[in-house]
């Protein structure tokens, strides 16, 4: 019977006792604003099971942690067998950071709906608590906006698109598109805060912004060119015109968003921007006020710092942690996302038939053993990254994201240091089975399954 050292991330503290609990289990939940903030406390005897929280956060992890304890099956869509028990004790549990993030890049790739739920799911069930929906890009467009109908219907779909990674102009010819409804989006909301997950949504200006000037030249440095949604990966020229009408219209935009998205942080994006002048500086600064005269905080990448006078904001460090540094000593908070640690796109061994090889090389164990440099009152968390230039399905996604994010989880919630000696047959003997049981299609240690290799796709190793 699995106990509580098989726990994943790792609880704060635990105190086995003999035993064991029927599962399903009775659950009396009781409150402890004295916890951390979502936190929780577990004591589970033969009777059943008292669970303590500090917020509904805490109850929801607490969960999580029972359906853990009871074994693979209790993450089955439906029950299969009987005779599931819970071991006896008491754990006491709070997360390390506030924000434990993953992106989701839905503008390279669409994912459905159905497929976004299920995301949060296996966010949820790593006690992760923030879907950071990067929903616009230079390759589309994914969020329906009334006022601006070609926003989808032109920017959200492209007529090809570029295989792998290469110089050449080779494309599939196979259009690619699909957005998402109003109430599309505020189903993913409300689901994912029913499992304790904040959706922070983002629209990216002014670079970034091909698929939006495809659909709107007007907004685009060349009203008269014919613009197309780009095929291409990689960092378009193609930039916003910093214009005061571009301005109105992408105040309009973010409104439209701020009425789905509860979030108290909304990401504008701010990142790659070639050849940015001041006047497209000015314009960050003037969606940020924005967003701060309605109440909420922007999110920007850290180029952003290159620009005087933001308001206050949620800065996420990419390039590396001395950007956080700098970010921290201007007053604005910080999330820890560098690419040379977390970007889960990037290929995870040297194996030869690693599929579409791109990216640093960051194994199971670089990610498990990561350790921000970046402490203090500004640090809000930790975000693992899943861009989709390369993960052209969900199980392509599955198997880019675990079981590394499973790793990132642990780090992001868990205080204390970390042996990945210890973790590897906790992750293995125990988890590997929660993620089968959810149908996860996970890279195994050893290398990929013949079905998840791309021998025909060019990758770019860096």
């Amino acid at each position: 019977m699995p106990g509580f050292d098989t726990l994943l991330p790792r609880p704060v503290s635990v105190t086995a006792a003999p035993g064991a609990c029927p599962w399903p289990a009775p659950v009396t939940v009781r409150p402890a604003p004295e916890l951390p903030a979502e936190g929780y406390r577990l004591a589970i005897t033969p009777r059943g099971v008292t669970l303590t929280v500090a917020d509904a956060a805490g109850e929801v992890y607490g969960r999580q942690t029972l359906r853990q304890l009871a074994g693979p099956d209790a993450f089955r869509a439906a029950s299969i067998r009987s005779g599931l028990t819970l071991p006896c004790g008491v754990a006491e549990d709070h997360p390390r950071f506030g924000w434990r993030g993953c992106l989701l890049d839905v503008a390279r790739h669409f994912r459905t709906k159905a497929e976004v739920l299920r995301f949060v799911d296996l966010l949820a069930a790593h006690k992760l608590n923030v879907l950071n929906l990067h929903l616009t890009d230079d390759q589309g467009w994914r969020i329906e906006v009334p006022r601006f109908p070609r926003l989808t219907s032109v920017g959200g779909w492209r007529r090809s698109s570029m295989v792998g990674r290469h110089d050449g102009p080779e494309r599939d010819g196979r259009p690619h598109g699909g957005f998402y409804s109003a109430d599309d989006l505020r189903e993913i909301v409300a689901y994912a805060a029913s499992r304790a997950v904040t959706v922070v949504p983002e629209i990216d200006v002014p670079g970034h912004a091909r698929a939006a000037i495809a659909a709107y030249p007007k907004l685009g440095p060349d009203p008269d060119a014919d613009w197309e949604v780009w095929t291409s990966w990689g960092i378009s020229t193609s930039l916003l015109d910093p214009s005061e009408s571009t301005l109105d219209f992408f105040r309009t935009v973010f409104d439209h968003l701020l009425d789905i998205f509860p979030s108290p942080v909304i990401g504008l994006g701010g990142d790659e921007v070639p050849g940015a002048t001041e006047a497209h500086g000015r314009f960050v600064r003037d969606i940020a006020a924005h967003l701060a005269s309605r109440g909420r905080q922007a999110l920007g990448w850290d180029e952003v710092l290159d620009i005087d006078d933001l308001p206050p904001m949620v800065i996420g460090a990419w390039q590396d942690e001395a950007r956080g540094q700098l970010a921290a000593s201007r007053g604005h908070d910080v999330v820890l996302c560098p690419e040379d640690r977390v970007y889960l796109d990037h290929r995870q061994s040297d194996h030869p038939d690693e599929p579409i090889p791109v990216g640093y090389l960051r194994t199971l164990e670089d990610v498990y053993t990561y350790e921000p440099a970046l402490t203090g009152p500004h640090l809000r968390g930790a975000q693992a990254q899943v861009w989709t230039e390369h993960l052209d399905t969900a199980r392509r996604v599955d198997y880019a994201a675990f079981p590394r994010l499973s790793a990132f989880a642990e780090l992001a919630w868990s205080t204390g240091p970390r042996d990945f000696a210890e973790f590897l047959p906790r992750l293995r003997d125990h988890h590997f089975p929660r993620l089968d049981a959810l149908g996860v299609e996970y890279r195994p240690l050893d290398g990929p399954h013949p079905w998840q290799t791309r021998p025909d796709t060019p990758g770019r190793p860096r």
